[in-house]
């Protein structure tokens, strides 16, 4: 597993809950470290194990912890250049949703050897949507919940989420944009100026 999903993912939760949350994680998943580097690279065991580690200590489902990463890495002010990337999908929400079928790749724009899982999305009615992900990453989906949810505050949309489990071995997202334009949402320009000021 590339390195950046790990530190990421410890970043989150060093930042949310604690460091001593996350060292404790890392022994229960029986890692003997507890720091990752962003640009090496980890078996790929370690991830899950380390999802459950958190999961346990915290006491509460993984899909809630990785809902709340997903939120994490596009709100926090050490993700904006993630944000960033999102951001240049579209003008509004429901451009933004049409632009996840091309997300893979603009990913390895930035990290060639990061590769995420496909995402396609589907019209399922007037403003309905099912994204369907690939279930290639355990959890990639509750993620993606969490990142469309952040996604949603950042363009102003009043949007409803819902997992509807797996679909021909795809994990499906069902998605009602309530309305587009229900609030100011958060600024955003093509300059650098934000990505600057976060680092």
């Amino acid at each position: 597993m590339h390195g950046l999903v790990n530190r990421s993912f410890q970043l989150f939760v060093s930042d949310t809950f604690g460091r001593e949350v996350w060292e404790r994680s890392t022994q229960v998943a029986g890692i003997s470290f507890v720091d990752f580097e962003g640009m090496l690279t980890y078996k790929e065991t370690y991830t899950p194990r380390l999802i459950e580690g958190v999961s346990t200590i915290l006491d509460r489902p993984a899909a809630e912890v990785l809902e709340d990463f997903g939120t994490f890495i596009v709100s926090h002010p050490k993700f904006e250049a993630v944000r960033r990337l999102l951001r240049f999908g579209g003008v509004d929400f429901v451009d933004f949703l049409h632009s996840l079928d091309d997300l893979d790749d603009r990913v390895r724009l930035a990290l060639k050897n990061l590769n995420l899982p496909n995402a396609a999305l589907h019209a399922a009615g007037e403003n309905q949507f099912l994204l369907l992900c690939e279930n290639t990453i355990n959890g990639y989906c509750h993620v993606m919940i969490g990142v469309l949810r952040a996604m949603a505050d950042d363009y102003g949309a009043l949007v409803l989420l819902e997992h509807r489990g797996t679909q021909e071995d795809k994990e499906v997202v069902f998605i009602t944009v309530v309305e587009s334009n229900f609030a100011e949402g958060r600024h955003f320009s093509l300059g650098g100026g934000a990505y600057a000021d976060a680092i």
